[in-house]
Parts: structure tokens; sequence; C-alpha cells
């Protein structure tokens, strides 16, 4: 009877507490109730006053726990406007109307025929911008997919992290304070959802079709730009779902390191051609491990073996095009996670990395 007496004070114990902590305390609120209820059973007044301060604590607990979960929504919120889309300033009436196109895009599923008509849309407008030759109209196209290639970034990084919370797995900003939630079996609301509110396969299919956009309209150097800076979705990528992975290996692979490639080899300007090695450098610090986690795919391998044959020659030029101290960095990157991963043997840089040790001994020799 105690025993049941014991785990009934436990169940009113407020969940946000460590469990040793929560079993401590109401050990302690056990005792002191088993010894005021002696009291209590001779005076009436007693009965009452602990009734009352049992439905104090009671109230507090609720209190407590609609306060803990309040804060932690708001946080969700607060977190969402980070990665609301900003439209680009542009005071013309086709921009504004091209990146609400964009904009709306995110709004429609893509089983439904509006997803293809608002697409055509914009497909078209962006078509007959680029057409017409006119540098302004040009300018139109690039700014506005840029915003939303960096918008559908941002929010393709949300929706991977709030599933890897979700699932108990990845470093998302949420899962500490989830961990700990769960750790004393409380459940947070809201934990099916995302923060972008959209599918994480949806926003990747719509990245690869803004990157193929801004390579229709000459502007593929954005989408690389943008593609390097996003290192958190590359490492949060590394525990995502095989679709998911498949999907951004695709478009890495299949399209912005082979764009990243030919960045900056026409450029004479010194500066310039460092700030292009540099986003070399960010591309393959941010998306090489997972090249070498997620190759195989789910239902078939991500890349043929062309393509796979073909992106090794592309890793290579970028690799060699930079200094020797980031060429090391890269290659022992590379080496970390092509080593510790069971399922997969590419990429094959073997030879590049050969290649690097030699150049290296013979600058020791020579130095």
């Amino acid at each position: 009877m105690g025993k049941k007496n014991m785990e009934s004070w436990e169940g009113t114990m407020p969940r946000p507490l460590p469990l040793l902590l929560r079993n401590v305390i109401a050990s302690v609120l056990y005792n002191a109730d088993n010894s005021f209820l002696l009291f209590a059973q001779k005076y009436k007044i007693l009965q009452t006053l602990r009734f009352i301060l049992l439905n104090c604590y009671l109230f507090f607990v609720r209190f407590l726990s609609s306060f803990i979960l309040d804060k932690y929504d708001a946080v969700k919120v607060k977190q969402y406007h980070k990665y609301a889309y900003e439209a680009p300033r542009n005071d013309t009436g086709i921009a504004r109307a091209l990146s609400q196109l964009l904009s709306s895009l995110n709004d429609i599923p893509v089983s439904s025929r509006k997803y293809e008509v608002v697409r055509s849309l914009a497909e078209r407008i962006i078509d007959d911008n680029q057409r017409d030759g006119v540098h302004a109209l040009r300018e139109i196209n690039r700014v506005v997919l840029s915003a939303a290639f960096a918008r559908a970034l941002r929010q393709l990084e949300a929706a991977v992290a709030e599933r890897g919370i979700g699932e108990g797995e990845g470093e998302g900003e949420y899962y500490p304070l989830r961990r700990v939630l769960r750790t004393v079996g409380w459940r947070v609301k809201g934990a099916e959802g995302n923060l972008s509110g959209v599918p994480a396969e949806k926003l990747a299919a719509e990245l690869v079709w803004l990157a193929q956009k801004l390579a229709f309209c000459e502007c593929t150097e954005e989408a690389v730009r943008l593609w390097a800076a996003a290192s958190n979705l590359g490492y949060l990528s590394l525990t995502a779902d095989p679709r998911l992975q498949s999907s951004l290996v695709k478009l890495a692979a299949a399209f912005l390191f082979k764009e990243a490639k030919d960045m900056g080899l026409d450029e004479i300007e010194g500066s310039k051609m460092k700030l292009h090695m540099q986003v070399k450098l960010k591309m393959l610090q941010s998306w090489l491990p997972l090249l070498c986690r997620a190759s195989n795919g789910t239902d078939a391998p991500a890349l043929s073996i062309s393509e796979k044959a073909e992106l090794e020659r592309v890793l290579e030029n970028i690799i060699e095009g930079l200094e020797q101290e980031e060429q090391e960095q890269i290659l022992s990157l590379w080496l970390h996670h092509f080593t510790h991963c069971s399922s997969s043997d590419w990429p094959n840089l073997h030879a590049c990395f050969a290649r690097w040790c030699t150049v290296s001994r013979k600058q020791l020799l020579h130095g």
C-alpha cells in the first residue's frame, strides 16, 4: 500500500525534473504527507488544510508544465520566423509577381494540379525575362531565384533538424531540450510537424528545379555559393532519411559540384580567384562527408557507375586546385568518412591522396 501511494506521489511530480531528483522529492513528500495524515485524522481542520495544499501543489505542477510548453512553442515560432522568406527588395511588378509565384509553390502539394499551374507560370516569366536579353529583366531572375533558393535551403535545414528531433536523432537546435524532456518521459506537443511546414523531400526537389533555373539564367554561381555555405544542413543530412540523402547527393553531385569545378577559371583578379577557391573549399567541407556515406541510395544507387566515375574526376580536379594545406584538410576529411562508412567504398580518391603525399614529400626534401 505504501509503495502504491509512493508511486502516486511520483506520478504527480513535474515531468521536466530528472528521474532521480523526482524520486527523491516524491519520497520526501510521501513521508511528510504520511506524518501530516496522522494528525489530520484527528482534526478536521487539518484535513481541510491538507486538501487545500494538495490542490495548490497540483495547480503548480500543471502551471509549470504549461509554462515550459509555452516557452518551447515560443522558441519554435521564433525559429520559424528565422527561416521565413524575405522577398527581395524590388519595386517592379514583374519581380513581385515572380516572388509570389515561387513563394506559393511551397504551400501547394505536388500532387495538386495547381502546383503545375503555378510552376508553369513562374517558368514562363523566367524564360521570357531571359529571352528578352534586357539586363534589368535578367537581374530580376537572378535576384528572385537566388532568394528562393536561399529560402528553400533554410526551410530544408529546419525540416531536417525538426525531423531529427522527432526521431530522437541528429543534433538540431531543439534536440537537447527534447532529449531532456524525453528522458523524464514528457511528451512535447507538436513533435510530428516541422518548422518550415513543408516536407523535406518536396523542398529538396524544388532546390533541384531552382538550381536548374539558375543555370538556365547563367547564375549558377549563386546556387553553388549558397549550397557551399549550408554546412549545418550538410551535417544534419548525415543522419537524415536515406531517400532524402539520395536526393541531396544527386543535387550536390550531379549538378552543383560540376558547376563549382569551373568557377573562377577565367578570373584574372586575384582577390576574386581567392573567393572562388574559398567557396570550393567550403563546398567540399560541407558535402564530401555525405557523398561518402549516402551514395548507395534506397531502392537504387543515388548515382550510376558512370556518374560516380565522373564525379570522382570532378572532386579530384577541385581538390588539386586548392592550396597544399587545404588539400590536406579535405583529404583528411575524406579519409575519415571513407574508412568509417562500411556500406560504401565511394568516392575513391586514393590516387588523389597518393599524389598529395608525393608532392608533400618533395616539398620536404627540397624545402
